[in-house]
Formats: structure tokens, C-alpha cells, sequence
């Protein structure tokens, strides 16, 4: 499969994927600059994108409607912040929908 990346976050965050040449979208922390990003994204049609953990939940209410369709495939990633286990939860459910398991559960 072929298709452009795009990249989500603050600076320091895409700053070392718009070096590898990727698409970066740079964002503040406001829910009306991310929602703006987000549907730049949405339009340029990627396969790929990846969001900084600390925006993630800012940018469901625009993404939620592309969670189960093939592109774009939205990978949540940690960065400099501590965790809030949103990754985490972000990838439990995508392996849960590939594989219908909750691979992640704790026992």
C-alpha cells in the first residue's frame, strides 16, 4: 500500500519527522487549532497519520468517523509528556479489531 504520512503534534513533536520529510502539521493546544489541523488531514487524504498522545483526545470527535475504515490508519503515539495510557488504549483497540481478542487486557 501507498499513501503520504502525515504527522500531528507540537513542534518538538514533528519536528524530527518533518526532518525525515514527512507532512507535518505543527499545532497549539486549542481545541479549534487541532480540530483546523485535523481536517487538513482529513482532506489531503493520508494513509497514515501520526498524533501525539497529549492532542489524541482532542482530535476523536474529527477522526472517530474514519476508526474503522481502512485509511486513514491513525496511529496515537507518546512523546515528552508523561503518559496518560491513551496510546495504549488507542492500540488495545485497534488489535481488538484486527484480531477480535483484547490482546492488552490486564488479567
Amino acid at each position: 500500500m501507498e499513501g503520504k504520512i502525515a504527522v500531528l503534534g507540537d513542534t518538538d513533536f514533528v519536528m524530527p519527522f518533518s526532518a525525515m520529510g514527512l507532512d507535518t502539521y505543527a499545532t497549539a493546544d486549542t481545541v479549534d487549532d487541532i480540530k483546523e489541523n485535523t481536517n487538513k488531514i482529513i482532506e489531503g487524504k493520508y494513509a497514515l497519520v501520526v498524533v501525539a498522545e497529549n492532542i489524541a483526545p482532542k482530535t476523536e470527535e474529527v477522526f472517530s468517523d474514519y476508526q474503522n475504515t481502512p485509511t486513514p490508519c491513525i496511529v496515537v503515539v507518546p512523546f515528552t509528556t508523561e503518559s496518560k495510557g491513551f496510546a495504549t488504549q488507542a492500540l488495545g483497540e485497534a488489535l481488538r479489531l484486527a484480531t477480535g481478542i483484547n490482546i492488552l487486557q490486564d488479567n
